[in-house]
């Protein structure tokens, strides 16, 4: 398993103002304390695809109010201008009357005005479809977004664990230290070689260097956490070790894929009711008014004003062609989606029956733990004893103390994977 870091917040301050200072004292202590669920919430914010969701959120206000926009009036102007082969002519021929035919060349130019009454539900469906649209991307957004949990989860408990290794290697130092004093004054009365001595500063500066490394790693990870959440961190921040939910195997899956699934069954839903407004009739008002040669009077042969108004219907048909096919095209679409969500949910449900195992393994690995650590304490301070009294040497003292060490170590280990583990369980839940 793989741990990553975390730590505190670093400050500066400038003499400049008083206020200045405050701001950053306070902005310091904010951050001298991270909890996992403020490392969520920045990191989230922090994330680059959170842009996405106000982008996503605009982009549908402009879809929904330009379908909206449908139920105002449509205006258009038109221009032709034509020639044609042959006019329409009067076919009478009387003495003294000469009816002259219309010119081969006409020009029109109009402007119309076009208030939908009845359309159907088109305008109603267009702008449902917009909205759902944009609910699957955001969505989509927010699968990706909380896949960021298991990414912070791995920095955080990176750090507790290294934090709690560095405790105990620590404690380790100072058994050490005590050792080393009293085989000191031993040597000092002649009770004791000088060869032990060089043996426990040695193991001491093996104890320093592993307390170099701890420090270095636990720096590179807070550095990761920091850049991660995008806050400013160094060495002295604290991580506040989580409350642990208890495990409830009951509890129901609330994760974000569950309601992208929902939105796709919304917009499949939304298109096949747009495709049925194509089999309503539809209703308008009209009002066209224009300049053209010739006007309405088609016998008048010359440029003239006109208008006109009225009443259009229409109802097509032939979309009902497709009205079979379009309700089987949303069925099958439908069943994809559920195949996709019961996919999801039977490896969701995988993953927490490998969580439950998981976390019912290393409770017990840590009550077997305390058992092995009560046992390892005593055999190191009957070592210890015997070894400050000349009975056992250094290196058969070290070896009972690396061993209780070791013991520590893993008792660590294996608490810190316990709470991941936990989390982990919550997240892949949903809670």
């Amino acid at each position: 398993m793989r741990f990553k870091l975390t730590a505190m917040i670093k400050t500066r301050y400038s003499a400049a103002t008083v206020l200045l200072f405050l701001l950053l004292f306070l902005s310091t202590n904010a951050l001298a304390q991270l909890t996992l669920e403020q490392c969520y919430e920045l990191s989230k914010n922090n994330y680059p695809l959170i842009k996405q969701k106000e982008l996503i959120s605009q982009s549908k206000e402009y879809s929904v109010a330009n379908a909206r926009s449908g139920y105002l009036p449509q205006f258009s102007l038109a221009a032709q201008a034509t020639y044609q082969s042959d006019v329409t002519r009067v076919p009478i021929d009387l003495p003294g009357l000469s009816i002259k035919p219309l010119s081969k060349d006409q020009y029109k130019i109009y402007g119309e005005v076009n208030q939908t009454i009845l359309d159907g539900g088109t305008i109603r469906q267009n702008a449902a479809l917009s909205e759902n649209s944009a609910q699957v991307e955001d969505q989509k957004l927010e699968v990706e977004l909380y896949k960021i949990k298991d990414r912070v989860n791995q920095l955080f408990f990176g750090v507790l664990l290294l934090d709690e290794q560095l405790t105990q290697t620590l404690l380790v130092k100072k058994d050490l230290q005590s050792s080393l004093s009293r085989i000191q004054a031993s040597i000092q009365n002649g009770t004791a070689f000088r060869s032990n001595e060089d043996i426990l500063q040695a193991e001491i500066l093996k104890t320093d260097q592993r307390i170099i490394e701890t420090k270095s790693v636990r720096k590179a990870y807070v550095e990761m956490l920091g850049i991660f959440i995008n806050q400013s961190l160094d060495e002295s921040t604290k991580l506040i070790t989580p409350s642990i939910q208890p495990v409830n195997e009951s509890a129901d899956i609330n994760r974000p894929e569950l309601n992208l699934y929902n939105a796709q069954r919304l917009l499949y839903n939304s298109q096949y009711l747009l495709s049925n407004t194509r089999n309503q009739p539809k209703l308008g008002f009209f009002l066209q008014a224009g300049y053209g040669k010739p006007a309405l009077n088609v016998l008048k042969n010359e440029f003239d004003t006109y208008y006109l108004g009225g009443f259009r219907f229409s109802w097509n048909f032939s979309g009902f062609y497709n009205t079979h096919r379009d309700k089987q095209l949303l069925e099958v679409n439908n069943q994809l989606v559920d195949t996709q969500r019961d996919f999801f949910l039977f490896n969701t449900k995988l993953a927490l029956r490998q969580n439950s195992n998981e976390i019912n393994k290393l409770n017990e690995l840590m009550r077997v733990d305390d058992q092995i650590i009560a046992l390892r304490l005593r055999i190191k301070d009957t070592a210890k004893v015997q070894f400050e009294n000349g009975v056992i040497t250094a290196n058969d003292y070290l070896r009972e103390l690396n061993a209780e060490d070791q013991a520590k170590q893993n008792q660590t280990l294996h608490r810190v994977q316990l709470m991941l583990a936990q989390v982990n369980y919550q997240n892949t839940v949903g809670n």
